[in-house]
């Protein structure tokens, strides 16, 4: 167990993108399942976004619709909301566009369950950042946030926030597949502030389970096909790496997956390093629970 947002939750959270988002989202029942399979099991802590999705189906869509059938959850999750981005998916820190993505937000959301934390989809690099988070901070105040919360940002910009608002979590892309964050400070500087991280994509989009071994395994029009990383030869070069997992996961009798997010688990417990929370998410293909065992 560790404790987010004040209260004591397992050490893995859920996140809803591939509910909504991609090229085989799963049915409404389907994504009610994965939900409370996570919820059952104590993954409270859900990670969400304003634009997960079109207006009629993102991920506060879904939730609303969730929470209408089984209320009961509303409650006990606690939900990291990610917005405030254009059309294009650039970020807009204005206050008005913040406020009005805040707003929209909760009626999306219905009345149902709460934004136990917001984040701004990225820092806007064209507006102070004491501006964005005063913000945030006004939103706190009027009970429309409970917490504030930033994403991939450096360790220079966490240490800045950190002294203008209380920062409730950091999310960033952590696992086997993506290290970066082990060497360029932010780990150590949530450490030392006493900030959770969320780790977003751990199990690499889906090489870390073995559902993406090649390119031809990534559907067309799926966004991956724009990142280096899922280009053809460097798929093959990290395929090797992937090799290794496989086998260290035959000997433990258990799956990539598992030892993916053993591995970030191990990390969270390491002298000089944060509270990090693994937040898979789900292909309606491959059984959600062997993630969590």
């Amino acid at each position: 167990m560790v404790k987010v947002w004040n209260q004591e939750v397992t050490s893995i959270g859920y996140g809803l993108a591939s509910l909504t988002v991609g090229a085989n989202t799963p049915s409404e029942e389907q994504a009610f399942d994965c939900l409370r399979t996570a919820a059952e099991l104590g993954c409270l802590v859900w990670n969400a976004g304003e634009f997960y999705g079109p207006p009629t189906h993102n991920s506060l869509t879904l939730l609303n619709r969730f929470y209408a059938k089984y209320p009961e959850y509303a409650e006990q999750v606690i939900l990291n909301v990610k917005g405030a981005a254009r059309p294009d998916f650039t970020v807009n820190g204005d206050p008005e566009f913040v406020k009005k993505s805040v707003e929209n937000c909760l009626s999306l959301l219905g009345g149902k369950g709460k934004v136990s934390m917001y984040e701004t989809a990225r820092i806007d690099v064209n507006i102070p950042l004491e501006i964005q988070l005063n913000t945030l901070k006004e939103l706190q105040n009027q009970g429309k946030i409970a917490g504030i919360a930033l994403t991939e940002v450096n360790a220079e910009t966490i240490r800045k926030a950190a002294k203008l608002v209380d920062i409730a979590a950091v999310e960033i892309e952590l696992s086997l597949w993506c290290v970066d964050p082990l060497r360029n400070s932010i780990l150590t500087t949530c450490a030392e502030l006493g900030i959770p991280v969320l780790s977003y994509c751990p199990l690499g989009r889906g090489v870390l389970t073995g559902s993406v071994v090649s390119v031809e395994d990534i559907p067309q029009g799926d966004y991956r096909h724009l990142f280096p990383r899922y280009q053809p030869n460097s798929l093959a070069q990290n395929g090797k790496l992937v090799q290794e997992v496989k086998k260290l996961a035959q000997k433990k009798g258990c799956t990539t997956a598992q030892v993916s997010l053993g591995w970030l688990l191990g990390l969270s417990n390491q002298k000089d390093m944060p509270v990090i929370l693994p937040i898979p998410g789900s292909d309606p293909e491959i059984e959600e629970g062997n993630n969590f065992d």
